[in-house]
């Protein structure tokens, strides 16, 4: 009988004793839109076949009609590297109003997940999918709508959660491997780091929380996703902030943004990044932005409420340059 279970993570997963991975949220998936959604359109691209792995690509129906030259947002979708799509209505509603707002073309990766895929291939996929959209530089890649209205001057990352962490590591890995041979840079103009999901095994700081049920449940999703992990939560992968193999001074951008929430237990160690940054002799300009009253995730679970409202303006004015 497949009925036994092993794990059991309510609301978000269960693991059964055969194997078998029953997600509870985050499954349900939407199609890409021809037909403008808030002033978007959107359709949907394989970028490795080999896997079957797909992006979703975003553009302003205006840049469509006129052909302009648009900001590039590259963003990964949270979810502890084990829930969530791309493709599910809180992403495409999100990203829809991202590419509203900022005004840019942007590039939503799905990739796999763990515990069937676990860390690195998250972190693999993402990396895969970059240098797809780096391909388009030139002008001469597979997908027009890159080829025709992406500003590769202009390019940024972004991800919440589990999606802020890859890209923290694909900023720093863009430092050392060229994701085009047409870069003399990174290629990347700055990130912004949604409520990131770092973690360490001892609080990071006073104000960090020191409930142990809690700190235990946010490490056990990491041993989920990295079974094979000497370290736990304190794996450099994830203790970002306090690992002393962690060198932030070469992190491979100019400016980032961290976002974080009052309430959430992972807002200390997106505090704690940003410290780390300014200290490390990194030569950019980070800030910090933090929502008051509010917890992980807040704005993709309650989009249209005062603060989130905000969260997408600072996002959108790192993106246009206006902060």
């Amino acid at each position: 009988m497949d009925s036994e279970i092993a794990v059991d993570c309510s609301p978000l997963l269960k693991i059964y004793k055969s194997g078998r991975i029953e997600r509870l949220m985050g499954e349900t998936t939407v199609p890409p839109s021809s037909e403008p959604q808030n002033g978007v359109v959107s359709k949907d691209v394989v970028y490795s076949p080999d896997n079957n792995l797909s992006v979703r690509i975003y553009l302003p129906e205006k840049a469509a009609e006129n052909g302009e030259k648009l900001p590039l947002l590259v963003y990964f979708h949270g979810g502890g590297f084990i829930i969530e799509t791309a493709f599910s209505p809180t992403y495409h509603s999100f990203l829809t109003a991202a590419v509203s707002a900022s005004n840019c073309v942007a590039v939503s990766v799905d990739y796999r997940r763990a515990p069937e895929h676990p860390i690195s291939v998250p972190f693999d996929d993402s990396w895969t999918a970059l240098k797809w959209v780096f391909t388009h530089i030139t002008g001469s890649g597979q997908e027009p709508w890159l080829n025709k209205h992406a500003d590769f001057s202009k390019v940024f990352l972004s991800g919440d959660s589990a999606g802020a962490n890859i890209v923290h590591h694909m900023a720093m890995r863009a430092a050392k491997e060229k994701l085009s041979p047409d870069l003399n840079d990174t290629g990347i103009s700055g990130i912004i780091l949604v409520h990131p999901y770092f973690w360490s095994k001892t609080p990071i700081d006073e104000k960090d929380t020191k409930d142990e049920t809690l700190r235990m449940k946010i490490e056990a999703f990491w041993k989920m996703a990295s079974p094979n992990s000497k370290d736990g939560s304190d794996d450099p992968l994830l203790n970002v902030v306090q690992s002393e193999s962690v060198d932030l001074s070469e992190l491979g951008c100019g400016k980032v943004l961290v976002m974080v929430a009052e309430k959430d237990a992972l807002a200390r160690q997106g505090w704690g990044y940003a410290a780390k940054l300014e200290k490390c002799g990194w030569k950019g300009e980070v800030q910090v932005v933090e929502s008051e009253g509010e917890d992980h995730v807040f704005h993709l679970l309650k989009p249209d409420c005062d603060n989130a409202i905000e969260a997408m303006h600072k996002f959108s004015a790192f993106i246009k340059g206006e902060n």
